[in-house]
């Protein structure tokens, strides 16, 4: 009795139950039983196709087995089971012309693999598969794309903020993907929004725990605004309602995309001016950052014991030249904010400093990305019919394509939160109050929209008008090697 492999494939299992597979597997033992052949392995791959040309273990699996001898028959529901792609075809009857393999297979029949004829079957048969694979991949890429242009839901994994049916907005998500945009825009870091849902409970609609690349990427989504994403790239409105308005999401993304904004995690900040404060000595050398700013300053626990000697006393320095300048961090940081609060605390203080988004031209300008849209639509069909040129419809496209850069950052500049929100409507006095209930990121992110701080060399020693008292609380801190230059714009725009 010769020995075979049941070989056993679907290319898309919804339910995930592998019952397609079973059902192949099923017919196939029947088969070998009418044959007399005696099964020694089954092998399939579920919901894996073989138009795609990714790997299939199961299969190649089988191949192995046939080149050891352990089988001389592969049993098969049908040939595009086996192959829908003419290069593994050819691979597969070069093996079974070396070592005596016969196919049979229960909707097909047998394939003699021997003979020319029996070749020749089994290509036109290859042939065949492949035109039914490509045929209805273009059918479900057109279906894609009427569907998109359309706005509608093409199905998949419950979207975050919406329910199972992709269009009917979850309050308590929405609620939350909300106050983290609005978060995010004043300052809020990504991570520390991570850490809050975490503990909170609040999970991805796969039940995961949240980390900043899926809170990042779900964030990111066009659909939040109402948007129809397709390939990449907005194609119009979407049939589901917006959870966030779209010159907060493209604010939104301006902000996650920025290249100077810290993207790794790494130990989680500490200090209120790591990365804020400004070198003073790189300031007046021009030194750079590759994102064109003056060098920075960053907080580690050594540095204020003098050269050659390593110390735990918390300090800032350079973040391009060690030597530039070093201060302690715990002094630094209390004086800074001492400062930013006296400054809150002026009267007319706080809305001085806000910027105020221009809301009214915010609906002009989403009509005009519209109506770029619906131009770009008609210009691609002028293009299929031949009313116009490559060249012009590329003229086309960039000129619009600029404009649309314009809109995207016009909408970035008036949608950004002001991390000065908390303090708007509070008596001059109670700016203290407020300060003390902000957490690190709003700190920072105040800190970044009033002022520049730069870090200037100090003298060593004692610094002018020291006395002892101002000894046991400040040590040697020098506020005169401090430059504070209040900000007359948003430096986030």
């Amino acid at each position: 009795m010769r020995n075979a492999i049941i070989y056993a494939r679907i290319s898309r299992d919804r339910v995930g139950a592998g019952l397609g597979v079973d059902r192949q597997r099923k017919d196939c033992l029947e088969l070998a039983q009418r044959l007399g052949l005696q099964v020694v392995a089954v092998y399939s791959d579920n919901d894996l196709s073989a138009y795609s040309g990714k790997p299939r273990p199961g299969y190649r699996r089988m191949l192995a087995d046939l080149q050891t001898g352990r089988a001389t028959a592969v049993l098969a529901w049908h040939t595009d089971r086996l192959h829908r792609s003419p290069r593994e075809l050819e691979e597969y009857i070069d093996l079974c012309e070396r070592y005596g393999v016969a196919t049979h297979t229960v909707k097909a029949g047998p394939l003699d693999l021997a003979t020319p004829s029996g070749r020749l079957i089994a290509r036109q048969l290859g042939a065949h598969a492949r035109f039914e694979s490509e045929h209805q991949s273009e059918r479900a890429r057109r279906q894609k794309e009427q569907m998109a242009r359309t706005g509608q839901w093409m199905g998949g994994r419950r979207p975050f903020g919406y329910e199972a049916d992709g269009v009917t907005v979850r309050p308590s998500e929405a609620a939350a993907l909300r106050q983290a945009a609005e978060e995010i825009l004043a300052g809020r870091s990504v991570i520390s929004i991570v850490k809050e849902w975490n503990q909170r409970g609040i999970t991805t609609t796969a039940g995961n725990r949240w980390s900043i690349t899926t809170l990042r990427r779900m964030l990111l989504r066009a659909r939040n605004a109402g948007l129809m994403e397709h390939r990449g790239e907005v194609v119009g409105p979407a049939e589901w309602p917006a959870i966030i308005d779209e010159p907060t999401w493209r604010a939104l993304v301006a902000v996650l995309g920025d290249p100077g904004r810290r993207t790794t995690p790494g130990p989680g900040r500490r200090w209120l001016g790591s990365g804020i404060y400004e070198c003073g000595v790189c300031e007046q050398e021009g030194n750079r950052d590759r994102h064109g700013r003056v060098y920075r300053l960053i907080a580690a626990s050594s540095g204020m014991g003098g050269k050659g000697v390593r110390s735990s006393v918390p300090a800032y320095r350079c973040s391009k030249e060690r030597g530039h300048v070093t201060r302690n961090a715990e002094h630094l940081d209390r004086y800074i904010e001492m400062v930013a609060v006296e400054w809150l605390s002026q009267p007319g203080a706080v809305d001085a400093f806000l910027t105020r988004g221009d809301d009214s031209t915010a609906k002009a300008r989403a009509l005009e990305r519209e109506a770029i849209r619906a131009r770009e639509q008609e210009a691609a069909e002028l293009f299929a019919t031949g009313q116009i040129t490559a060249a012009q419809l590329a003229t086309m496209n960039a000129t619009w394509a600029a404009r649309l850069a314009e809109l995207d950052r016009l909408d970035a500049a008036t949608a950004r939160t002001s991390a000065l929100v908390p303090f708007r409507g509070r008596n001059a006095g109670e700016a203290r109050q407020v300060w003390e209930t902000l957490d690190l990121d709003r700190r920072r992110a105040v800190i970044n929209e009033i002022m520049r701080v730069i870090v200037l060399p100090a003298k060593r020693g004692r610094p002018k008008g020291w006395t002892p008292e101002y000894g046991r609380e400040w040590g040697y801190f020098d506020p005169a090697s401090i430059r504070i230059e209040r900000r007359d714009h948003d430096p986030r725009s």
